[in-house]
C-alpha cells in the first residue's frame, strides 16, 4: 500500500478482517502476538480466535454497523474480541477497566450497544448503573470462546474502508468522554504514517498502552499490517520495564508524557544497553532526548497525534531541535491559525487545524455527538484544540492546550514549557501547572507537583532551581506537592480538578515565604 498518496486504500489493503487473513494465509507460523505471561499466537491462531469469537457474537445477534463494548484488560481476551468484531464488521467499543459509576453509564449509553463483553471481575459494577440498553452481558474468561473449529465468519455485507473499525473514547479531562469514529482507513493512515518506514516483518513493539487507547490499537494494527509482531503487556511499569523489553524481545515502544522521564530518573545499570530496543516514539519528546538515546542505545523519533488525526507531525530519528514534534507529513495540510481561523505568522502560537489529501484519513466525527463534530471540523479544518509555534524552518513545537493557556502579567505562559523545566529537577517525578486568580488582575501560577521514590520536593528550592532555567514571569508563585496527581482513566493528569481546587491550606506560597524574583532589565547599546 501507498501510505502517502491520495487514493482511499482499497478494503484489501486496509480492512482488518481480509488483512489478518491474508497474513495467515502467507506467513501461517510467524508470531503475530506475544502475551505478557508468554503464550504467543501465530497469524494462524489469530485467525482462528477471531473466527471462533466472531462466531459467538454473531450467534448474539450482533451483525455489521452493531457496536461492540469490550470492557476487558489488555490480553488474549481483548485481542480476541477487536479482532472477532471487526471480522463480523462490527464496531469495537472499548472501555477502560477503571470505569464505574456515572463515567461508566455514560460510556455505554453513549455507544448505543446492545452486546457487552466484560472479565468477570468487572461484572458487578454494573448493578451500580442503568443498563437498560444491554440486551447481553457475556463474562469472557480464558477459557471461553476456546478451541476453534477453523470454521470462516463472512460479514453479511462487505466491510469497506470507510466503515468504523472502533469508537475510541476521549479521556474526557474536561468534560464528558466524547467517541472518536475511526473508520479502518483512518487507522491504516495512522500505522503507516508512524510505522512503515521504521519497523518491518521482524520487528515487534511493545505495548505499554491499553487497548482502549488509540494509542493500543494503532501500534497493534501496525504490526499486523505490516507482518510484525505485539507484545501485548498489562501496563507500563518503570521497574520493569527494561526486564518486559528483554523478556519480550521487543524492537519498538511509544512512550507517552512522563514515561521517558521515569526511566531517564532511574539509577544507571551496566544493563542499560542490553536489550534489543531499538526505535522509542517519544510523545512529547522530552528536553534530555538526546541524552535518553545515547544513554539507552535507541533512536528516538518525536511525533504528534491524537485519537481523531493520524500522525501529522513526525520527525526524523534524533531530531536536533530540543523540544520539536518534528515536520508536517506527507499528505497532510497544517495551519496555525487564530480564535477566527486566521493565519498567524512563524514564531507566534496559535491552534493547529489539519486535514488530509486522502479522505477518510482522519476521525469521522463524534458518535452522535453532531454539534460538536460540528465545532471541531469548522471552516473544512479540524480543529486539534492544541497551540503550536512553527519555526521558519518548518518545525512544529507543542505550546500547551488552548483551554490550559495562562496571562500573567500581559505574558503569555504555556504551562507545557513550564511543566517541563520543573521535571528536569531530579526530585520531581511529574508536575502539572494551572492558572489561578492574582489578586492583582489575570493569572497567577500554580505548579503542583510529585517526588521521585525516596526524595522530598523543597519548595523554595525548586524556585531557585527555576529562576535559573527560565522568564522570571513563568516560575510559580504556588507550588503544592501531592504524592500522586489525579488521574483520569486513561492516565492523563485531571487539570480541571487541580484547577478546581486552586490554593489549599497544603499550597506553598513564595511571595508569602518572602522570595522575590527580579525581572532582569536589558538596556540598549
Amino acid at each position: 500500500m501507498d501510505y502517502w498518496s491520495s487514493a482511499v486504500p482499497s478494503a484489501e489493503e486496509c480492512v482488518l478482517g481480509p488483512v489478518l487473513r491474508r497474513q495467515a494465509e502467507q506467513r501461517p507460523d510467524d508470531v503475530h502476538v506475544v502475551f505478557g505471561d508468554g503464550t504467543k499466537w501465530t497469524f494462524t491462531d489469530a485467525w482462528l480466535a477471531a473466527n471462533t469469537a466472531a462466531r459467538h457474537l454473531a450467534g448474539l445477534g450482533v451483525r455489521h454497523g452493531d457496536r461492540v463494548l469490550s470492557w476487558l484488560p489488555n490480553g488474549p481476551e481483548a485481542v480476541r474480541v477487536w479482532y472477532g468484531s471487526n471480522l463480523l464488521g462490527a464496531i469495537y467499543v472499548p472501555l477502560n477497566p477503571a470505569y464505574r459509576g456515572r463515567l461508566l453509564e455514560h460510556a455505554i449509553r453513549l455507544s448505543g450497544a446492545r452486546v457487552m463483553v466484560v472479565h468477570p471481575g468487572l461484572a458487578g459494577r454494573l448493578s451500580e448503573i442503568d443498563t437498560a440498553q444491554l440486551e447481553q452481558v457475556i463474562p469472557l474468561t480464558a477459557q471461553d470462546w476456546a478451541d476453534p473449529d477453523g470454521t470462516i465468519v463472512t460479514p453479511e455485507k462487505p466491510v469497506q474502508p470507510w466503515d468504523p473499525y472502533a469508537i475510541i473514547l476521549t479521556s474526557g479531562t474536561t468534560g464528558p468522554s466524547k467517541g472518536v469514529v475511526c473508520s479502518y482507513a483512518h487507522l491504516a493512515a495512522t500505522s503507516g504514517a508512524a510505522f512503515s518506514e521504521v519497523f518491518d516483518a521482524g520487528d515487534r513493539y511493545l505495548l505499554t498502552l491499553p487497548l482502549f487507547h488509540a494509542g493500543g490499537t494503532i501500534g497493534t494494527y501496525a504490526a499486523l499490517l505490516l507482518g510484525g509482531s505485539v507484545a501485548v503487556v498489562d501496563r507500563f511499569d518503570t521497574a520493569r520495564f527494561w526486564d518486559m523489553v528483554r523478556a519480550t524481545e521487543s524492537t519498538h515502544v511509544t512512550l507517552l508524557g512522563v514515561m521517558a522521564t521515569f526511566l531517564a530518573k532511574q539509577p544507571h545499570s551496566p544493563r542499560d544497553r542490553d536489550h534489543p530496543l531499538r526505535t522509542v516514539f517519544m510523545v512529547p519528546l522530552s528536553n534530555d532526548s538526546r541524552e535518553f538515546s545515547r544513554r539507552f542505545g535507541v533512536r528516538v523519533v518525536a511525533l504528534f497525534n491524537m485519537t481523531e488525526t493520524s500522525v501529522p507531525i513526525i520527525s526524523e530519528p534524533d531530531p536536533a531541535t530540543p523540544g520539536t514534534c518534528g515536520r508536517v507529513r506527507r499528505g497532510v495540510q497544517a495551519r496555525l491559525v487564530d480564535e477566527y481561523d486566521r493565519e498567524v505568522p512563524d514564531g507566534q502560537a496559535g491552534e493547529l487545524v489539519l486535514r488530509t489529501d486522502r479522505p477518510w484519513a482522519m476521525n469521522s466525527g463524534y458518535w452522535n455527538m453532531p454539534e460538536a463534530t460540528a465545532r471541531a471540523w469548522r471552516n473544512g479544518w479540524f480543529h486539534t484544540g492544541d497551540a503550536f509555534r512553527r519555526s521558519p524552518g518548518g518545525e512544529y513545537f507543542f505550546v500547551d492546550r488552548v483551554k490550559d493557556a495562562i496571562r500573567r502579567r500581559g505574558e503569555n505562559i504555556s504551562s507545557f514549557e513550564v511543566e517541563a523545566e520543573i521535571t528536569a529537577h531530579p526530585a520531581v517525578r511529574e508536575a502539572a501547572v494551572v492558572a489561578v486568580p492574582s489578586p492583582h488582575g489575570e493569572d497567577d501560577v500554580l505548579a503542583i507537583v510529585s517526588p521521585v521514590d525516596g526524595r522530598e520536593i523543597d519548595p523554595a528550592e525548586l524556585v531557585r532551581f527555576l529562576g535559573e532555567r527560565m522568564a522570571y514571569f513563568m516560575v510559580p508563585r504556588y507550588i503544592r506537592v501531592l504524592d500522586d496527581l489525579p488521574k483520569t482513566p486513561t492516565a492523563k493528569i485531571e487539570k480541571h480538578r487541580l484547577r478546581s481546587a486552586g490554593i489549599t491550606g497544603d499550597t506553598w506560597d513564595r511571595e508569602a515565604a518572602g522570595i522575590r524574583l527580579k525581572q532582569e532589565r536589558i538596556t540598549g547599546i
